[in-house]
């Protein structure tokens, strides 16, 4: 499929709101119409390994035109869009440095930034497997791909542990919207190791 007919096909299913049920009140032709309902059985096979599958078929989506069963690429997904929210997350943290929130609140927040710049090291080495596998080294390259990736959810898991004491209504705004956003990157997270898993069991 080339590059023109990709894109169409994900601007197509994000115009629906990724609901194939939409395709026929919008006059799409019974080709199109199977062609969105295969597609989306092809992200719920993937996701139902995942502990947060709302979160991961909404965020996989658009992958399955060119994942469909394809384990590796799931995978690969998987950590590509981790990457995404985890780097828009940090982002966020630097920009926190001067904010005027409470101490146990800098303390939580300074940890998190470091924390945050690990997982964020760890997630690109996890790509970098996954882009590279082969059969000859495919069961070290699963064995380094979970240590990455468990390495990256213990960092983001630990920075949501230094809120743990702090009151989710009393702390500040810039707080609450850290803990959000570090709360998705940690599901997102764990839904691409569930997939690096589901990889390793389905091989190459």
């Amino acid at each position: 499929m080339n590059s023109c007919i990709t894109f169409t096909l994900i601007s197509l299913l994000l115009a629906l709101n990724l609901n194939p049920s939409l395709a026929s009140s919008r006059g799409l032709t019974d080709d199109t119409n199977a062609s969105i309902t295969q597609y989306s059985s092809y992200v719920k096979n993937a996701c139902h390994v995942t502990r947060f599958q709302s979160l991961c078929i909404r965020t996989l989506w658009p992958f399955a035109i060119i994942a469909k069963n394809n384990s590796s690429i799931w995978a690969r997904a998987g950590v590509a869009v981790t990457i995404t929210d985890t780097k828009e997350a940090l982002r966020r943290l630097l920009r926190t440095r001067n904010s005027a929130v409470g101490k146990r609140e800098r303390i939580a927040l300074s940890d998190c930034r470091e924390l945050f710049v690990d997982s964020l090291d760890n997630l690109y080495k996890s790509l970098n497997v996954l882009r590279k596998l082969n059969a000859d080294e495919f069961q070290r390259q699963i064995s380094d791909l979970a240590t990455w990736l468990s390495a990256a959810l213990t960092d983001q898991d630990t920075c949501l542990d230094g809120f743990a004491e702090t009151s989710v209504i009393a702390s500040s705004s810039t707080v609450r919207m850290i803990r959000r956003k570090a709360t998705k990157c940690m599901q997102l997270c764990s839904n691409a190791l569930a997939l690096a898993n589901k990889l390793a069991y389905d091989g190459l």
